[in-house]
């Protein structure tokens, strides 16, 4: 246990957040996500997992890792098949939590996710149940004066 870090954060996550560099992409994702298969792919190469709801877990990333303000994409979600307009529920509880970030949750066709996600620096996979809660996260960078 750490003085101010959420214990949802492992020392493998921790260690994985820290090592990422500005512009890397994380992937956080519902239980139904193909976790294994793409995080082998990932510079991290094996799937993290956290144990709790997406929300839960977002807030948690997002205590320690900021956000990239420099790109329009910095912050994205798995489009629902066949209708990318709707925003599911959890797509919009965990959208509240970057409101006023500078940053906007943008949409991104399902294989044109699965892409990024191949990409990734690495994958979390939470416990969520709901279908579409899959995120990438684009990691930002914290200012000298911070």
């Amino acid at each position: 246990m750490l003085l101010g870090i959420d214990p949802l954060l492992s020392a493998d996550v921790l260690y994985v957040l820290r090592s990422m560099g500005h512009g890397d992409d994380l992937i956080i994702a519902d239980a139904n996500f193909p976790a294994d298969a793409m995080a082998r792919q990932t510079v991290h190469g094996r799937p993290l997992r956290i144990d709790a709801d997406i929300v839960r877990v977002m807030k948690a990333v997002l205590s320690v890792m900021p956000v990239d303000t420099f790109v329009d994409d910095a912050f994205g979600r798995m489009e629902v098949v066949g209708k990318p307009d709707e925003i599911p529920d959890v797509q919009n509880e965990v959208g509240k939590l970057i409101a006023g970030t500078g940053t906007k949750m943008v949409g991104i066709e399902r294989f044109a996710f699965y892409d990024r996600a191949r990409k990734a620096y690495a994958v979390i996979q939470t416990q969520e149940r709901r279908f579409y809660a899959d995120f990438a996260v684009r990691k930002g960078v914290i200012p000298p004066d911070a």
